[in-house]
């Protein structure tokens, strides 16, 4: 993320995809306090956002950290994010190769065991989700 917060902060990335044939422009915007690891703000928990510019879409980033509490308590491979989320790196990596919406990208190695917890054993299986309905492609 520093790497990202110190040499793309705020630039715009045009991609073709199959569904826009003119393409979309993406920003990518890195909060200036992404390097402070507090949990204790509760209105700083996203380090950035991968924002559509046509539609103001957005997709919020939080950076995977190493959770120095658990670590010298002995939870080897402890890592945690700002909104207090918490996972082991076996959990993350390595990182398993998928496609989505016909594109290629990674997923964590423990996918289905990280979206249990987090969403609870329906979310594999259900389609509706708070106001949101999830369609097969």
């Amino acid at each position: 993320m520093y790497f990202l917060a110190d040499y793309y902060n705020m630039t715009v990335h045009h991609f073709k995809l199959p569904h826009v044939p003119e393409g979309r422009d993406y920003m990518l915007e890195i909060n200036p306090y992404m390097k402070n690891p507090s949990t204790e703000d509760r209105n700083n928990k996203i380090d950035a956002r991968w924002i559509d510019t046509e539609t103001g879409q957005f997709i919020d980033i939080t950076s995977l950290r190493p959770n120095h509490t658990a670590r010298e308590e002995g939870v080897e491979g402890a890592l945690m994010c700002k909104d207090n989320h918490h996972y082991l790196e076996t959990d993350i990596f390595p990182l398993r190769d998928t496609i989505f919406a016909d594109t290629p990208c990674k997923v964590p190695y423990e996918y289905a065991a990280v979206l249990e917890e987090e969403y609870g054993k329906e979310s594999l299986t259900k389609d509706v989700y708070e106001k949101f309905i999830f369609l097969p492609f």
